[in-house]
């Protein structure tokens, strides 16, 4: 490794809808002759593909659940201590720029790179700025986002916004040249269900008793991909054999662009990411936002795609076994709907993102 290349170092939160990102702005980055570190909590080790523990840094980030005063205290604590980490490692490292893309382990990383003097740049994949970036903003000296207008009600901050769209990995770029296979009118039905990268109970709660209340002639149609925590796994398995549906379930897919790829319906929360993957694949979706969330994040991804008839977006409280057994009926009996449902969610999909989030951080180091 030429250790005189600049170092861009990238912060993010160790779950897939921020991990990715990183990655795929990584890649770019690499081809273009730099190097780039990953500085994040330890989750990520589970999820990266590109960085390895050797060029991770695990910044303490943690951030306690709940608002009374103990909770609050013991965050400001942990966060305190990684603002410390943090500023000893941009020190040492002496990056070009230091690159967020959302989550609580962004914040030291980006507050060292200001108080260093380092250009700061965030990258933000929601149709609203999340907490952890909303809090940086005015302290960075650029921003991406993913989506045109989500600053546009804040002049100060649109100023030094670009819309890039969400870089993707090279799976997911790959995925986008599959495609979409429109199922014959008698033939399988792919779905797939995903919660995103940590899972999601309501999945398990709802698709497997939506599969029993399908026509029995349909349960030989469906070939069901299922992301399933470990703890839900024997109740959701015993229901499918006994209906005797082609299922393969998992807490986790590491091929998930592939399979994404070779689905007809993918059932799943919004996360910026999915709905990002979705869009640049093109694939039709049922998506059910996250509920309680402060700023309705998830409700506004899904409803970028809902709005162009690329998806059906359904509030948790109305995604009933009855609610998604008729949607999945309906796609059944007319699967010409699935297909220009994938055509709509394609065209919202952007590919070159990871370029021009490249360019920008260029730009902004001075490279």
């Amino acid at each position: 490794m030429d250790l005189n290349k600049p170092l861009i170092l990238l912060a993010a939160g160790g779950t897939g809808g921020h991990l990715f990102p990183a990655e795929a702005l990584g890649v770019q980055l690499i081809k273009r002759g730099l190097r780039v570190r990953l500085a994040t909590d330890a989750r990520a080790l589970r999820y990266s593909g590109l960085f390895t523990r050797d060029n991770i840094d695990v910044v303490p980030s943690e951030t306690v659940r709940g608002r009374n005063p103990l909770s609050l205290a013991r965050t400001a604590i942990t966060l305190g201590y990684g603002m410390a980490v943090a500023f000893n490692l941009v020190r040492r490292l002496k990056p070009a720029a230091v690159v967020g893309f959302g989550g609580y382990p962004t914040l030291p990383p980006l507050m060292a790179a200001r108080l260093l003097g380092v250009p700061g740049i965030i990258h933000d994949a929601n149709a609203v700025l999340g907490r952890a970036n909303r809090f940086l903003s005015t302290r960075v000296n650029a921003i991406a986002t993913s989506l045109p207008g989500v600053l546009d009600r804040d002049p100060a901050l649109a100023g030094k916004a670009t819309t890039v769209g969400t870089p993707m990995r090279p799976a997911i770029l790959q995925a986008a040249a599959v495609p979409f296979a429109s199922p014959e009118p008698n033939g399988s039905l792919r779905l797939l269900v995903v919660g995103g990268s940590q899972g999601a109970r309501v999945m398990s709660d709802i698709v497997p008793p939506a599969i029993e209340r399908l026509e029995p002639a349909l349960w030989s149609r469906i070939v069901l991909t299922q992301q399933v925590r470990e703890e839900d796994m024997a109740r959701v398995r015993a229901l499918y054999d006994r209906l005797k549906i082609k299922a393969e379930l998992a807490p986790f897919f590491t091929d998930l662009p592939a399979r994404l790829a070779s689905s007809h319906l993918v059932v799943s929360r919004s996360g910026a990411g999915t709905v990002a993957e979705l869009a640049a694949i093109g694939r039709s979706s049922i998506l059910v936002p996250l509920p309680g969330a402060i700023d309705q994040d998830q409700f506004a991804n899904a409803g970028v795609l809902s709005s162009v008839d690329g998806a059906i977006r359904i509030a948790q409280a109305d995604f009933t076994p009855d609610r998604l057994a008729a949607e999945i009926s309906a796609f059944a009996a007319e699967p010409a709907r699935l297909t220009a449902m994938a055509a709509a969610a394609r065209q919202v999909g952007r590919l070159d993102a990871a370029e021009r989030l490249a360019d920008l951080v260029m730009k902004t180091a001075g490279i």
